[in-house]
């Protein structure tokens, strides 16, 4: 069965998170990516390693599925080299810090001499203007992309969330962008730049924030917990943020992740009073409405809280499921990795690795019927120099000169 993006070759001179990860998804959907590393390689491979002198699980998670090449681009024959991998590429794809990949020689204008049809993605921390320069970083992004500023309680310093929104997130925004280009030439013939910057990934994924900074100008948002407002949206712990109010409540015993969250939408205001033991709430009308209700959130997910945490959260899932309350288990990260559901959904997979033996990591969230994903280890350093190079016309002694001469 061929792959979506079977025949078409990506050239990945990405490295840590927000490039690899969207190369990743990239080769995936069946895109020839080809890593290409300097000599000493992507700097995660040795980082926060768990064993040594193996590649990390930082690289490995964010590295299945491409081949690697390694390339020393600063010298005069890497550049001729580098010169014709961008010729046979159809996707670049890089996420160096502004004006590195000019400097080295190849300006877009230079690229699109070599290759009229290739698409050239580039992911920066900021787009244009006073925060060009700055060093961009995960949480960098979330701070100068309002997650931050919303995330959190209301008493407490403003928090970085656990998921991977500047980097990955922004890896999944330059997906999009580059699928959309490579449609477009389909019918131009001509590739183009897509680029991408992690404050603007962020950004749009806050967007619901930013539509409650401008209901703030005609009042106070009901639906937070929060008791005053001053001109800018407040942090509002676990407030859904959507229509209906959300909490997460404690359950039994008590541990750190023993908590389900809820939603109480109007219809399940019934069935909840009933669950709680308080069924006179369902008629009463300091209780009955969601209009009444919305002023004392806190009181609400209290009395929900002081039946829950009588009773383990899976019991609690349950319960709150046969009445179709919307609600969730906070999983824990080793619940997640032994979840049988996301074995079988293969979003969490083993793969084997010739250093380091069976690893865990996440599968491809992307679920196309006529291009499933095998995920495949990542490749070490330089494994497929023989095979590229080769590929590009050149025979082993010619590969064994390049190295010689430091140029692989």
């Amino acid at each position: 069965m061929t792959k979506a993006l079977e025949g078409v070759r990506v050239l990945d001179m990405t490295h840590v998170q927000s490039g690899p990860s969207a190369t990743q998804l990239l080769a995936w959907l069946g895109a020839d990516v080809i890593k290409l590393e300097s000599p000493t390689g992507d700097i995660t491979r040795k980082q926060l390693r768990d064993l040594p002198d193996v590649d990390s699980l930082y690289f490995t998670m964010l590295n299945c599925n491409k081949r690697s090449i390694t390339l020393n681009t600063k010298s005069e024959r890497g550049k001729e080299i580098l010169t014709e991998l961008i010729r046979r590429s159809d996707v670049m794809v890089e996420n160096f810090g502004p004006g590195a990949v000019d400097r080295m020689g190849f300006t877009w204008e230079r690229i699109q001499e070599i290759n009229p049809r290739i698409v050239y993605a580039s992911i920066k921390g900021f787009g244009e203007g006073p925060y060009t320069k700055f060093k961009a970083y995960e949480v960098v992004a979330q701070a100068m992309g309002g997650s931050m500023s919303t995330t959190g309680f209301e008493d407490g310093p403003p928090l970085a969330t656990g998921a991977q929104i500047g980097d990955s997130g922004t890896g999944v925004h330059c997906v999009a962008g580059i699928l959309a280009a490579l449609y477009q030439r389909t019918r131009t013939g001509r590739g183009q730049r897509v680029n991408v910057a992690m404050q603007h990934a962020v950004l749009n994924l806050c967007r619901v924030k930013l539509r409650d900074q401008q209901r703030l100008t005609h009042g106070p948002l009901a639906e937070y917990p929060n008791e005053s407002f001053g001109d800018e949206v407040p942090r509002s712990g676990n407030a859904s943020g959507g229509g209906q109010p959300g909490w997460a409540v404690k359950c039994a015993p008590g541990g750190p992740n023993d908590y389900v969250y809820v939603i109480v939408q109007p219809v399940g205001w019934e069935p909840i009073t009933r669950l709680i033991g308080r069924p006179e709430l369902a008629e009463d009308p300091e209780w009955a409405t969601p209009e009444v209700r919305l002023p004392k959130l806190g009181k609400m997910f209290q009395l929900i809280e002081e039946w829950s945490s009588t009773l383990p959260k899976w019991e609690v899932l349950e319960q709150l499921n046969a009445h179709n309350i919307p609600c969730g288990p906070i999983l824990s990260t080793k619940e997640i990795v032994e979840d049988a559901s996301l074995a079988a959904n293969e979003m969490v997979v083993r793969v084997d690795h010739p250093e380091r033996g069976a690893f865990t990591t996440v599968g491809s969230p992307l679920k196309l019927s006529d291009s499933p994903v095998q995920v495949d280890r990542s490749p070490l350093l330089g494994e497929h120099n023989g095979e590229i190079y080769g590929e590009l016309g050149f025979g082993d002694e010619d590969v064994q000169l390049l190295k010689a001469n430091g140029v692989i």
